[in-house]
């Protein structure tokens, strides 16, 4: 009989633990599948498996799951998010977003980069349109430098060596020129309306005020005569506007074609040329913003209650366009600290250009 009772024991004990085995399953099958992925990545990539995990894991992470990115080893980061993505994130209502375009040389500490984004933090009411703007670094170096100082980066690196500041109308400039508006045209072609802006602009209005909503395309100028219909203006499209839709795209689509009619001419010079027929073969309304409002040092105006940005074109140099827009902040601080009486008289001007000092050239095309 005790051998009896001792085999019942074995087999309640042996029920038991069947028993409890089947719990741990289901309880497992309960759990959400993408928490148990996250499970087997993190264990993966915590060196308990000998498979090689760099980047492979990335699509194990549900897009709302729990895990913080941030603890995770830097090497197992996304390099960048995609553009879709990005473009979703940073848009307003109206699909619009703010882009710029930066290489290392523009992001190292206390250069362009550093000073662009100060402007928007000094201006009037505009701290907020960075949660809509878009920086696209061409390099490795400048995408990690943007990561560090804004939540809105892209990498789009090119063939070559794009890093150093490049050499006006040299033949890596203008492979980059042409390359970036290659890129604004896949923007418009995912359905967003964007206004792109060369990083060596500083702003302190909202320049999206003073564009027409009528306006297909809307760009600063280097001289502006007077109307802003008028096709006599001299475009700088270092600040550009352009509404996605069917007329545009086709717009760019042979704007780019046009490159090869002007062989060595960067992308701005065979906008000035083709704007006409461009406007009237696609029905594209063009309109050319006033410097009294987007202005630059080809044609600096002197309002500053009027003033939306400043552009230091018709200069060439780094540290030239730095030493002139560091000084146009000096400016703008002191014209802030000004009284509403001193500031209705429009006593203050700019004390710039200084070193980017250069003899306007009424009709030319170019500027940098």
């Amino acid at each position: 009989m005790g051998r009896d009772m001792s085999n019942r024991s074995l087999l309640v004990s042996f029920l038991l633990g069947v028993a409890m085995a089947i719990a741990c399953v289901f309880s497992y099958m309960s759990v959400d599948p993408w928490n148990r992925s996250v499970e087997i990545s993190s264990w993966r990539m915590s060196g308990n498996s000998d498979s090689n995990v760099d980047g492979a894991n990335e699509t194990m992470f549900a897009p709302n799951s729990d895990v913080d990115h941030a603890q995770l080893a830097p090497k197992e980061m996304p390099q960048t998010k995609d553009l879709a993505s990005l473009l979703k994130s940073a848009a307003m209502d109206d699909n619009t977003v703010i882009l710029t375009e930066v290489n290392e040389a523009w992001a190292t500490p206390n250069s362009l980069l550093d000073l662009f984004l100060e402007s928007f933090r000094v201006g009037e009411h505009i701290e907020h349109l960075l949660d809509h703007l878009l920086i696209v670094a061409v390099d490795q170096k400048a995408f990690d430098r943007c990561n560090l100082v804004h939540s809105h980066c892209y990498l789009h690196k090119m063939e070559g060596n794009y890093s150093s500041a490049k050499g006006f109308m040299s033949k890596d400039y203008l492979e980059m020129v042409w390359n970036r508006n290659k890129f604004q045209q896949s923007i418009l072609e995912l359905g967003y309306n964007f206004l792109f802006t060369d990083m060596d602009i500083i702003w302190f209005r909202d320049p999206l005020r003073r564009i027409a909503i009528t306006s297909h395309i809307a760009t600063s100028s280097d001289f502006f005569f007077g109307d802003e219909d008028s096709l006599g203006n001299l475009p700088n499209t270092g600040l550009l506007y352009v509404k996605s839709c069917t007329k545009t795209v086709e717009f760019y689509k042979n704007w780019q074609l046009a490159r090869e009619r002007f062989p060595r001419k960067h992308e701005q010079h065979v906008f000035y040329k083709l704007k006409g027929e461009f406007a009237a073969r696609f029905q594209v309304k063009i309109q050319f913003i006033d410097t009294a409002y987007c202005g630059g040092f080809c044609q600096l105006r002197s309002d500053l209650n009027k003033i939306c940005t400043v552009h230091a074109n018709c200069c060439v140099g780094l540290q030239r366009k730095l030493y002139d827009l560091r000084n146009i902040m000096e400016d703008w601080q002191k014209y802030k600290a000004l009284t509403v009486e001193e500031k209705r008289k429009g006593d203050f001007h700019w004390r710039v250009p200084g070193k980017c000092i250069h003899a306007p050239r009424q009709h030319s095309t170019k500027s940098h």
